[in-house]
This record gives structure tokens, C-alpha cells and sequence, in this order.
């Protein structure tokens, strides 16, 4: 039977439970047994999940690293802690184990229009129909994310710049956009529609405090790039 007057995690302010602080507050907000606890996802008749982290911690003196020396079967001894929550929390250590000896993911990097060409290129340049690409890059012009905006042209370009300029904002870090599409014609020249998506989108940028880098068309083994003509 439930403790009279105990509170269960569920009736914490949102703020406080470990699944919504992470969503608001970010993954790092949480301490070790909050981080346990949602793993764990539910206590015992006595204790909130939240206490019985803080129970498995304190054994250990909240040394993550000899928790890691812990069987399924070690887990198992403590209260509302079965098998299938020993494996998840002995899994989710091991994944930690495994990424700290991984090494870092070397990122492409925008300098030049090249460097934009090498990035697209490989997307584009053997396509029949034409297709946009927007990539978001940090303060040192590392490319986070690349991602698809558009396929069979670009007649909604109103459309195709919001459908960047969110993507960029969501990403919190990032400074500056490329973006490069194809012209299956292998004329390199820029249309009219070409340069409309470019201003608009400039500009979009710029309010957002976001730099276009540059806007290239690819086709077949060469390309246009509107920063080499000084046209951003």
C-alpha cells in the first residue's frame, strides 16, 4: 500500500520529473540518479524510481564506474529492479563505455564553393530531375546536418526557404547555410527562379542572424557558385 502523503514521480511539478526536465532543460540538466531513473522508468511499492537510483548509487558511493562492474544479477537484488531494467541499465553503460572509446566523427567543412561542390555533388550530379539540398554548418564551418528540401524543381520557393530557415533555427548552433541543387539540362547558368530562392533566402537568413555561405548549381562535372561571382 502506497505511504499516506508520499508523492509519486507523476505528481512532481513538470519541471521536476526526469523525462519532461530533460525535454526542457536539456540532457546534461540531470544528475546521475535522475539519468538512472529514467531508465529504470518505475520504483517499488516504497520507493519512486527516482529513490531507488539514489538507493543503487549510494551502495556504489555514486561512482559510475563501479557500476559498471555490476551483473544483471547484482541489479536484480535490489527492490523493483528485474531483469529486463538490469539489462537496459547494463546496456545503456556499455553504450557509454563503447562511445568514449570511439573516435570523433571528422565532419566535412565548407571554406570555399569546392568544398560545397565536393559536399553536393555526390547527391546530385547523376540525377534526372532536379533537387535542392541545404547544409548547416557551425561557427567553424563544419557541417552538422545536410538535408533534402525539395525534388522536381523549385516553384514554391517561398515553401523551400521556410523549409530551411527551421531547420537552421531548430539547430541552436548553427551559423551559416550552403545550399546547392542540380540542373539536369548541364546548363550552369542560374534562372530567374534560381536567384528569387537566393535573395529570399538570404534575407530570411540574415534576419535569423544566419549567414548564407553560398548557392551552388551543379551540373555534370562543373558547377556555379553565386559567392565566387559576388553575388551574395
Amino acid at each position: 500500500m502506497e505511504q499516506a502523503g508520499k508523492l509519486r514521480i507523476k505528481d512532481w511539478a513538470v519541471e521536476d520529473r526526469p523525462r519532461e526536465k530533460m525535454l526542457l532543460k536539456g540532457v546534461s540538466s540531470l544528475s546521475d540518479a535522475e539519468l538512472l531513473a529514467i531508465l529504470i522508468r518505475s520504483g517499488n511499492k516504497d520507493e519512486t524510481a527516482i529513490e531507488l537510483a539514489q538507493q543503487i548509487l549510494a551502495a556504489i558511493a555514486n561512482n559510475l564506474n563501479e557500476l559498471g562492474k555490476y551483473s544483471v544479477k547484482d541489479l536484480m537484488e535490489y527492490n523493483g529492479i528485474g531483469e529486463a531494467k538490469a539489462i537496459t541499465i547494463l546496456a545503456a553503460l556499455e553504450l557509454g563505455r563503447r562511445r568514449g572509446a570511439a573516435e570523433p566523427l571528422q565532419r566535412a567543412e565548407v571554406k570555399c564553393s569546392r568544398d560545397a561542390y565536393q559536399l553536393f555533388s555526390p547527391l546530385l550530379c547523376d540525377l534526372s530531375h532536379e533537387e535542392l539540398w541545404a547544409a548547416f554548418l557551425n561557427r567553424r564551418n563544419k557541417v552538422m546536418s545536410k538535408t533534402q528540401i525539395s525534388r522536381g524543381g523549385m516553384s514554391e520557393t517561398t515553401a523551400d526557404v521556410k523549409m530551411i530557415i527551421k531547420p537552421a533555427i531548430e539547430a541552436r548552433t548553427c551559423s551559416s547555410i550552403v545550399v546547392g541543387h542540380n540542373h539536369p539540362s548541364g546548363t550552369c547558368h542560374p534562372s530567374q527562379q534560381d536567384d528569387h530562392l537566393t535573395l529570399r533566402l538570404k534575407e530570411a537568413a540574415t534576419l535569423m542572424g544566419i549567414t548564407l555561405l553560398d548557392h551552388i548549381i551543379i551540373c555534370e562535372n562543373t558547377y556555379y557558385s553565386y559567392a565566387d561571382e559576388g553575388r551574395l
